[in-house]
């Protein structure tokens, strides 16, 4: 193989996985826009506190921040902030190679969840969730990547207290 070549899949790798990590960047610090970012030497600080030995939720807790890389959590009421979003989660879903997980419509909340399958079978490398029409019509988009399981995902929805984890939950308790 050439230099060339090598040089062309370098490149398309790095920008795709460039990509992946800033397709949601542009909701980051927008006034309507609510935004939790949580990097990988948060989790690396995270995995480092001492927890009761006998918690098993403490200890499948770290087992799994010290798997993941980012986590990106907006959310919104704004009707303009939530087309954008929609968008973006389309567009990246189509670019980015996920696949859909599942789809959830429940009494006007839709649910959509899509990963980016690791090399593994069932690890998960990267996880998006869009929720349209939450409580008080609320709009959230979340983005994780590491390297983990989708059953390991409850004990971080419940530690971290994120925006649409109980939906995340929920909606992939027999999903396993």
């Amino acid at each position: 193989m050439s230099k060339k070549v090598i040089l062309i899949i370098a490149f398309v790798f790095v920008s795709n996985t460039f990509f992946g990590q800033a397709a949601f960047d542009k909701f980051d610090g927008q006034a309507d826009v609510t935004s939790i970012v949580v990097n990988k030497k948060m989790f690396e600080l995270m995995s480092k506190v001492k927890m009761e030995a006998s918690d098993k939720q403490a200890q499948q807790y770290l087992s799994l921040i010290k798997k993941l890389d980012n986590l990106k959590v907006f959310t919104t009421s704004s009707t303009k902030a939530t087309a954008e979003m929609k968008a973006a989660a389309e567009k990246y879903t189509k670019t980015g190679g996920l696949e859909e997980l599942m789809r959830v419509n429940d009494s006007g909340k839709n649910i959509k969840i899509m990963v980016k399958s690791g090399t593994i079978d069932g690890q998960i490398k990267e996880l998006v969730m869009f929720i349209d029409g939450s409580k008080a019509n609320e709009t959230v988009l979340m983005s994780l990547t590491g390297n983990f399981y989708l059953d390991e995902l409850s004990v971080l929805t419940d530690k971290m207290k994120i925006p649409g984890g109980e939906d995340l939950k929920k909606a992939t308790k027999n999903k396993k």
